[in-house]
C-alpha cells in the first residue's frame, strides 16, 4: 500500500485489547478534557476581567493555566479521535509537531512554576520590596524567558526527526506523539536524540524541582520566624495552593519516569494510563487547587455564577 514504507503515516494507539470499550473510556476522558477547558478558562477569564487581580502571583497563575490550556488542547484531538471514531493516522508533519509543542509545554509548565516559586518567595521574605522588585515589566520578561526556554530548547531534538528514515514499525505507543516514541521507529544513528533530551531534563525539570524546593525551605523558615501566629498562618495559607500545584506536578513527572524506567515487565495499560495521567491530572487540578485556596478567585468565581444565575432569573421573568 505504500511503496516508501518511510512516507507511510504514524499509527496512533488507543488501549490495546480494549478497543471494543473505548467508546466507554472516551466519556471520562472527555468529561476531564470539558473540565480542564471549563476550569482553567474560567481563571483567565477572571484574571483578565477583574482588576484587583492584577497583580504579578496572578499574571503567573494566568501563565499556568494558558499552558495547561494549550496542553489540553494539543493532545485532545488525536485522543478523542482515536477513541471516538478510530482515527489512527497521522502524518509525519502533523506527529512532528504535536510531539513539539507537548515537550515545550511540559518544559514552559515546569518554568511557570519556578517563576510562582520566585513570587512567594519575594512576597514572604522581603514583602515591603515586593512591588518594587516585580514591577509589570519584570514579570513579561520572566514569561518570555520561560516561554522561549521552553519552545527554543526543543527545536535541537525534534528538527532531526524530519530527515530520519522511517522503514520500520510505524505503531506509536499512545494516541499522542511523543519525541522519545517517534525516534525509536527510525532507520537512523539517534544517540543525539538519546542523549540530548537526558541533558535537557536534567538542566530543567530536574534543577526547577530543586530550586523550587530550597525556596520553600527559606520560605518556611522565615514564617517560622513569624511571631504573630495569625501571620503566620497567613503568609502560609498563600503557599500552599503553589506547593500543591508543584507536587501534582511533579510527582506525575517522578511516576511517568519511574514506570518508564523501571516498569518494563507492568502491563502495558499501566504505562498508558501514566502517561494520561501525567497530561491530564495537573491540567485538572489546578484550576481546582487555586479555587479551593484563594480567596480572591472563590469570591470571583461565586459572583460569577450568582450573576449568570441573576441574568438567567430576570430573562426568564
Amino acid at each position: 500500500m505504500w511503496p516508501n514504507i518511510s512516507a507511510a503515516p504514524f499509527l496512533l494507539t488507543g488501549f490495546p485489547g480494549l478497543e471494543a470499550a473505548h467508546h466507554w473510556i472516551s466519556i471520562p476522558f472527555f468529561a476531564v478534557y470539558i473540565s480542564v477547558l471549563l476550569g482553567n478558562g474560567t481563571l483567565l477569564y477572571l484574571i483578565k476581567d477583574d482588576h484587583s487581580l492584577h497583580e504579578p502571583m496572578y499574571y503567573f497563575l494566568a501563565m499556568l493555566a494558558g499552558t495547561d490550556l494549550m496542553v489540553t488542547l494539543t493532545t485532545m484531538p488525536t485522543v478523542m479521535g482515536v477513541l471516538w471514531m478510530n482515527h489512527r493516522q497521522m502524518s509525519h508533519g502533523g506527529c512532528f509537531l504535536q510531539a513539539y509543542f507537548i515537550h515545550s509545554l511540559s518544559i514552559v509548565e515546569s518554568g511557570v512554576l519556578l517563576a510562582m516559586a520566585y513570587d512567594r518567595f519575594i512576597a514572604i521574605r522581603t514583602p515591603l520590596r515586593y512591588n518594587s522588585i516585580l514591577t509589570n515589566s519584570r514579570v513579561m520578561k520572566v514569561g518570555l524567558g520561560v516561554l522561549m526556554r521552553g519552545f527554543l530548547s526543543l527545536v535541537p531534538p525534534i528538527v532531526p526527526l524530519y530527515w530520519f528514515p522511517y522503514c520500520r514499525s510505524h505503531v506509536l505507543s499512545h494516541a499522542f506523539c511523543l519525541h522519545q516514541d517517534v525516534m525509536k521507529l527510525a532507520c537512523a544513528d539517534i544517540t543525539f536524540n538519546r542523549v540530548y533530551p537526558v541533558i535537557l531534563v536534567a538542566l530543567t525539570f530536574f534543577l526547577d524541582a530543586q530550586i523550587i524546593l530550597f525556596s520553600c525551605i527559606l520560605i518556611l523558615k522565615t514564617v517560622m520566624g513569624i511571631a504573630s501566629g495569625e501571620e503566620r498562618a497567613k503568609a502560609l495559607n498563600t503557599c500552599v495552593s503553589h506547593i500543591s500545584c508543584v507536587l501534582v506536578f511533579y510527582i506525575t513527572v517522578i511516576g511517568l519516569t519511574f514506570i518508564h524506567r523501571f516498569g518494563k515487565h507492568a502491563p502495558r495499560v499501566i504505562h498508558i494510563t501514566m502517561s494520561y495521567v501525567y497530561f491530564l491530572f495537573p491540567p485538572f487540578t489546578n484550576p481546582i487547587i487555586y479555587s479551593i485556596k484563594t480567596k480572591q478567585i472563590q469570591r470571583n468565581i461565586i459572583c460569577l455564577f450568582s450573576m449568570h444565575r441573576r441574568h438567567k432569573f430576570s430573562g426568564n421573568s
